[in-house]
């Protein structure tokens, strides 16, 4: 799958264009105090590496499609980034009071990447498993849904991700326990603008338009254009769905 994520203006997209929702979901674990050290695993471009910095006093991200860390000095100042995959993380035994996957573990290896987790996760350190939604609702009505359906229909999405639900994981790894699962709404008034920016920054636009500048530059304005009937001069209020699973070291 990381060949999907092997582009330059997908790593743009994903440093500055997707919202803050991150640092909502990891609040909504309930961590208190500081961590010695935090691991962000599948981290992308780095926003979700970026929420770790007021909750460890050190934080890495890793990642195993190298383009996708080209702005992480921008996004995630002082933290540090390799590239790796989940399943051979490349760090000692108990090295993490903290580790977190925002929407990464969907593309791996369950059977190897959750004891690899464990492996690197302290003994009393917590792993939280987070992920939300795409920005396809907005409270003020159907209108964003019903576009967003039309968005799909335009641009595909590319084959690889699988449908997770985090209070599965401790039957694939017994040496981890659930601790507590929520399930969060995180709700962002965004401008059209704000609103386009993020949707051509999405995998499915990448990959329907990639290594074609005219093909991108028209799925701009299509969402310029339709848009517009959805937005109108104001904003709305996005609504994305979310669920934070904290667990910890059974054994």
């Amino acid at each position: 799958m990381s060949g999907v994520y092997d582009s330059a203006e997908l790593a743009r997209g994903y440093a500055f264009d997707r919202p803050a929702v991150h640092h909502r979901l990891l609040a909504a674990a309930g961590l208190t105090g500081t961590a010695r050290r935090a691991l962000d695993v599948g981290c992308g471009a780095g926003v979700s590496t970026a929420a770790l910095r007021p909750l460890a006093a050190q934080v890495i991200g890793v990642e195993p499609a190298a383009a996708m860390l080209a702005h992480h000095d921008t996004v995630a100042p002082g933290a540090s980034f390799a590239v790796a995959r989940a399943e051979a993380l490349p760090f000692p035994d108990s090295s993490f009071d903290l580790v977190t996957a925002a929407g990464a573990l969907n593309y791996t290896d369950l059977t190897r990447s959750l004891p690899q987790m464990r492996r690197v996760l302290s003994p009393a350190g917590r792993l939280v498993v987070y992920d939300f939604s795409e920005a396809r609702h907005a409270a003020e009505g159907p209108s964003l849904s019903n576009w967003f359906v039309r968005f799909e229909q335009r641009f595909p999405w590319p084959p690889g991700w699988r449908p997770l639900d985090p209070r599965d994981l401790p039957g694939i790894e017994p040496g981890l326990r659930l601790l507590e699962y929520r399930h969060e709404v995180v709700a962002l008034p965004m401008t059209r603008q704000i609103y386009q920016r993020y949707a051509l920054s999405e995998v499915n636009v990448d990959w329907a338009v990639r290594a074609d500048v005219g093909a991108r530059e028209e799925a701009r304005g299509w969402c310029e254009q339709t848009l517009a009937d959805v937005f109108g001069a104001g904003e709305l209020t996005v609504l994305f769905q979310g669920h934070v699973a904290t667990f910890v070291r059974s054994r």
